[in-house]
């Protein structure tokens, strides 16, 4: 008999199989999964909350202070100033239109240069990005703040006084704490006028620390003598600025040599 007409069967079965076999393969392989994205690096700096531009030294101070709050109430360096314990001071960053802002905060015996300081260095990008570059000192504490009260100062106005006498030993070391100005207790402080006129009267605590509030303006901050002491503090100039607390530390001498 003639095989022929069973040819064309035989073809269809074959390709019918070879279509199955593809489509198997096609769902076993599937597509393939998507590869995720890589995680987004962190920022080496924080943008200012202040925002940009920053193109003068003031906007530079506001970018910093807008990246570390407890800066509020900072003020410019004064060489003039005595016990100036908190100031800033602005370079430009050569070649990049930026700014290096200096912030320094000190407390302990400021009119003596302060026993103690933290050193903040900050680089201000044009678009004020804020980036701290170095970082020296111990850890301030809260009332050495500019604002006081580790930049808190609750909406009050007036003036955080701290009396201090020293020297304590006969030879003194730079940097030990046994021979750093002790507190005195007792002292009467004296706020006045830029004539002299007295204003208001306290008297220090036990840790020779006294609150007087004032109203915003400028002072001046002297003593009355005290028993035991050699000579008073001079007398300092102090602006108070609304809703915030200004520091100030009389040094007495004990004529201790």
């Amino acid at each position: 008999m003639d095989q022929a007409p069973c040819l064309p069967r035989l073809f269809l079965a074959s390709l019918l199989a070879i279509l199955i076999a593809v489509a198997a393969c096609s769902g076993a392989g599937g597509v393939a999964p998507p590869v995720p994205a890589a995680p987004t690096p962190p920022p080496s700096a924080a943008p200012s909350a202040a925002g940009g531009p920053v193109t003068t030294p003031d906007q530079a101070v506001a970018a910093v202070v807008a990246f570390e709050p407890r800066f509020e109430g900072i003020e410019a360096k004064d060489p003039n100033m005595i016990g100036q314990s908190a100031w800033y001071e602005v370079k430009p960053a050569s070649g990049v239109g930026a700014f290096l802002v200096t912030m320094r905060v000190g407390w302990g015996d400021c009119p003596a240069g302060c026993i103690d300081e933290h050193v903040w260095t900050y680089a201000v990008a044009p678009d004020g990005t804020v980036n701290l570059q170095r970082e020296t000192g111990s850890d301030p504490p809260a009332d050495a703040w500019p604002g006081g009260g580790g930049g808190e100062g609750g909406g009050a106005t007036g003036l955080q006084v701290t009396a201090v006498a020293g020297p304590v030993c006969p030879v003194e070391k730079p940097g030990d704490p046994a021979c750093a100005p002790k507190p005195l207790p007792g002292a009467t402080i004296l706020v006045m006028d830029a004539n002299g006129k007295v204003l208001d009267k306290v008297t220090a605590d036990a840790q020779g620390a006294a609150f007087i509030a004032l109203d915003a303006g400028s002072y001046v901050i002297g003593a009355e003598g005290t028993s035991g002491m050699m000579g008073g503090p001079e007398q300092q100039p102090v602006s108070i600025k609304a809703g915030r607390i200004s520091q100030v530390t009389l040094l007495y001498d004990t004529g201790i040599r």
